[in-house]
């Protein structure tokens, strides 16, 4: 669970964290992305790694909603996972309940 966000860290499970983050209901590991407008499908590294075992896929752009990356929908289909892009504290709230559904889901989420 993601239990609280902002000042560049997150608290994940009980423990703090610096800087953006992927989440999924086993684990996180750090994400070095800090600006959306700067996102590759290099990027997209650890989340293609959760290929088969996450159906949806969070994003949270950061303190306020913006555009999504042109492509970044398809390659995120690609790997066989829905996307949904919000901003993070959004994203924070919204993968903590569907978790708590049981749901196959992750979040990339930009520290802010």
């Amino acid at each position: 669970m993601v239990q609280a966000y902002g000042d560049g860290r997150f608290r994940i499970s009980g423990e703090s964290v610096t800087g953006s983050v992927v989440v999924w209901p086993d684990g996180w590991t750090a994400w070095p992305v800090a600006d959306v407008t700067t996102l590759s499908a290099d990027d997209l590294a650890p989340i293609r790694a959760l290929a088969g075992t996450v159906d949806i896929l969070l994003i949270g752009c950061g303190a306020r909603f913006g555009p999504e990356p042109a492509g970044l929908r398809v390659a995120v289909k690609n790997v066989g996972m829905a996307l949904e892009w919000m901003d993070t504290g959004a994203a924070c709230r919204t993968y903590n309940v569907l978790v708590g559904e049981g749901r196959r889901i992750a979040a990339a989420l930009i520290a802010v």
